[in-house]
């Protein structure tokens, strides 16, 4: 405790948001907030200085001294991942060497997921590839009677996912660069990826095999982007290699070791046991099924285990051929059942003692969040003119999101027009292509602002992210209705959004032709119940095949207006009459949001 009465914090010279916040026991959200008041735009994955970081810690009573890491290299940048920071805490005696873990980046179609299964398909170990019955997401191979375990998650969303939650699990990246293409966007983010999770990289220069592979005109882009090529006196280790062909495999499992044997890949078998989730799915007939890879200690089936908000006791565990597996050791993926909940890919998983302390742990945690969620300002599109009528606000922010460069240009270009003179002035925080991520929700909750959609998607963690932080996105595949509704928003016309809201399933059994009536269906209401003023669509094999209304629904030869699940009825649809035994009937009504 200082002598002014705050506390103090230690934190190191660069920090994400997101840890900030974790270490202060704060919402990353007051602490964007709190950059913003001081004209810091950054999002919750973003890394600033000490001096930044300083006065955020200043506002919320802590008195902030920089962190000495006496085994950090002053070369290396970015925050030490909490796994490796728990790993340091074991008693250095007891740290025994573990298998490097690798994944693997690079740019679309320079032949990252051809490359993982050359090496999976040649070298996976203890057998043959077709051994493998199921894909966890990793999986281990031998090189010279020694493990490397491979994240087959070439994806940057995957990778960035697990790196912004303080876990991101690699020890070395392999960069895949084409030999025919060079450096190329995506090449570059996933070196800047790499660099900022403190990993080395090895570069597999790949498609040798093409007439119009140029290597040295590569090297030299490598070169540029700070990857200097050992052949060309740098550190780089630059391993030529054929994915498609199977050549120069070998080569780069012996450079992975090479570079493994000068980094310190250690663990302690015996100690707590801690990982992370690759990732997590619902399974119909196993439940919620979870993808860990183990840090430290050794995991057993029995044990309960906690990630994010999801714990539970391990009913089964298997390695990535689907055998059944006791334990598991350091740098071991193993999928896993027995969670009571879907994880987020990245979360943190530690072993409690019993399934009391990890209910209290997941509890505490959910409370937080609630906390969060009931402190935190919630806005629409719909309440924006409510609020510029009584003072409070003259300004709409935005975060714009669109597919391509040639859409966004002119929806900000429109959106800007809109704005000018107006009573309301248009702010457009943040403006990119790609799909609606978690980063893009998080910049709205904290700023008061509104995600709007131009033939993109809002993927799942920010759908989740959305409704539980109150922030409003829109999507649109037409510019000028996307123009439209923000113009009536300016001037409180706007409507409320409609939703669809599916009120019952059900499904055909047999069909009759009834004259003066055409093909009537005989149906079962599985689940809700079906409306005789409602809109009905059927499917067939998954695809939609009729949308309209019931021309008439009857149960027991009766007029009825309703027909609950479990009970049987004669349906006929308006103007079609294509109905076959086994079509799906989806029942549903359209309601105006809040």
């Amino acid at each position: 405790m200082s002598d002014n009465g705050s506390k103090t914090i230690e934190l190191p010279a660069s920090i994400t948001v997101r840890d900030l916040a974790q270490r202060m026991q704060a919402s990353p959200i007051q602490v964007i907030k709190i950059l913003m008041s001081n004209g810091v735009m950054a999002n919750i994955n973003q890394q600033i200085d000490f001096d930044t970081a300083a006065v955020v810690a200043s506002e919320l009573g802590y008195e902030a001294q920089p962190e000495v890491y006496e085994e950090v290299e002053e070369k290396e940048v970015g925050e030490i991942p909490l796994w490796r920071q728990l790993i340091a805490k074991e008693k250095p005696e007891a740290l025994q060497d573990r298998p490097p873990v690798v994944t693997i980046l690079g740019h679309v179609d320079h032949g990252k997921t051809t490359l993982l299964d050359a090496i999976r398909d040649t070298n996976v170990a203890g057998g043959e590839a077709g051994g493998i019955t199921q894909h966890i997401g990793a999986y281990q191979v031998e090189h010279k009677n020694r493990l490397i375990t491979f994240l087959d998650t070439p994806g940057h969303a995957a990778f960035t996912a697990m790196r912004s939650r303080g876990a991101q699990g690699a020890d070395i990246v392999v960069l895949v660069v084409a030999a025919n293409d060079g450096v190329m966007p995506q090449t570059r983010e996933a070196i800047a990826h790499a660099r900022a999770a403190r990993v080395p990289i090895i570069v597999a220069m790949n498609k040798i095999d093409r007439p119009d592979a140029n290597p040295d005109f590569t090297k030299k882009q490598l070169a540029e982007v700070g990857l200097v090529p050992d052949d060309w006196d740098g550190d780089t280790m630059v391993v030529p290699v054929s994915a498609k062909l199977r050549k120069g495999i070998d080569d780069l499992l012996e450079a992975i070791l090479l570079v493994a044997d000068t980094l310190d890949i250690k663990a302690n078998p015996e100690g707590r046991v801690f990982g992370t989730v690759i990732e997590a799915k619902v399974d119909r007939a196993k439940g919620v099924v979870a993808t860990l890879l183990v840090y430290n200690g050794t995991l057993e089936t029995g044990d309960i285990v906690v990630a994010g908000k999801a714990y539970g006791r391990i009913r089964a565990m298997f390695d990535f051929r689907g055998r059944k597996l006791r334990k598991a050791g350091p740098s071991t993926p193993v999928q896993i059942m027995g969670l009571n909940d879907v994880p987020d890919a990245g979360e943190l998983f530690l072993v409690y003692e019993n399934e009391r302390e990890a209910r209290t742990v997941v509890e505490e945690r959910l409370q937080q969040q609630q906390k969060r969620l009931a402190s935190a300002p919630k806005i629409s599109l719909e309440e924006l003119f409510n609020k510029v009528q009584s003072g409070e606000d003259h300004e709409l922010r935005l975060i714009i999101k669109a597919d391509v460069q040639g859409s966004l240009e002119p929806i900000i270009s429109s959106l800007n027009e809109l704005g000018k003179g107006g009573e309301i002035r248009i702010n457009i925080l943040h403006a990119e292509t790609g799909n609606i991520s978690e980063n893009d929700v998080m910049l709205a909750a904290a700023s008061n602002a509104i995600v709007v959609g131009f033939n993109v998607q809002a993927d799942a963690a920010a759908r989740r992210l959305a409704e539980s932080e109150g922030v409003s996105i829109r999507l649109y595949d037409i510019i000028y209705r996307l123009t439209e509704d923000i113009e009536k928003a300016m001037k409180g016309l706007l409507e409320p959004e409609v939703k669809e809201v599916i009120i019952g399933h059900g499904k055909v059994l047999a069909t009759f032709r009834i004259s003066k009536v055409g093909v009537v269906a005989g149906c079962r209401v599985l689940s809700g119940e079906f409306r005789r003023n409602a809109k009905v669509r059927l499917r067939r094999e998954g695809t939609i095949i009729y949308e309209g209304e019931f021309a008439s629904l009857k149960h027991e030869k009766e007029d009825v207006r309703e027909v609950r699940a479990g009970f049987e009825c004669g349906a006929a649809f308006k103007n079609f009459n294509d109905i076959a035994v086994g079509d799906e009937i989806e029942c549903y009504i359209f309601e105006k949001g809040s």
